[in-house]
């Protein structure tokens, strides 16, 4: 795909290095690792852009991964090789995927998988999904979510808090500016 594009020159090429540079080829590698866990699929699991790339442009290993993690959850999955149908099965696993639980800011766009303009993004988004895997009985990677903490306070502590002057309105503790030069004195 990317062969019979135009080159980038000037500011578009310095932006795209400046997005590349934020690929991380061991966390595509743990998300290619982590895809083959759950759907059996034999793909190679090398985190360098090319292969990430190769291994997830049409959408259909991610169709199968959401239906592996979420049963039926892709109606159908094209093998077609066709742009449209490659683009329509990375629409599909967007959408499941922000069903699931995918904070929209964690998604990327269809075309930077496509046409390969943000793969960090996508690695982004399958870390993210691969939070959320826990919650349907699958292994999951990256960092443990965090649970909920809610607190209850009664009437008489929240009153008490009222009365107290927390420090982060700030205290000068005696200070004074005495002694305080900022350049030269003035001669008169």
């Amino acid at each position: 795909m990317a062969a019979n594009r135009a080159t980038k020159s000037g500011f578009a090429a310095e932006a795209q290095r400046k997005i590349n540079s934020k690929y991380s080829d061991e966390l595509a590698s743990e998300c290619l690792e982590w895809i083959k866990e759950i759907t059996g699929e034999p793909a190679s699991t090398s985190g360098d852009m090319e292969n990430f790339y190769e291994v997830l442009k049409d959408g259909v290993l991610l169709c199968k991964l959401v239906n592996c993690l979420q049963p039926g959850s892709v109606k159908k999955v094209n093998e077609s090789k066709m742009a449209f149908k490659c683009m329509e099965n990375i629409t599909s696993f967007l959408e499941v995927a922000k069903n699931m639980g995918v904070p929209a800011q964690e998604t990327f766009q269809s075309v930077d998988l496509w046409e390969r303009q943000n793969l960090n993004s996508v690695v982004i988004c399958l870390q993210s999904l691969g939070r959320k895997a826990h919650n349907y009985g699958k292994p999951s990677i990256g960092p443990k979510e965090a649970d909920k903490n809610v607190r209850h306070f009664s009437e008489e502590q929240l009153r008490a808090g009222q009365n107290v002057i927390s420090l982060q309105y700030g205290s000068n503790k005696g200070a004074t500016q005495s002694g305080i030069n900022f350049g030269n004195t003035r001669h008169m």
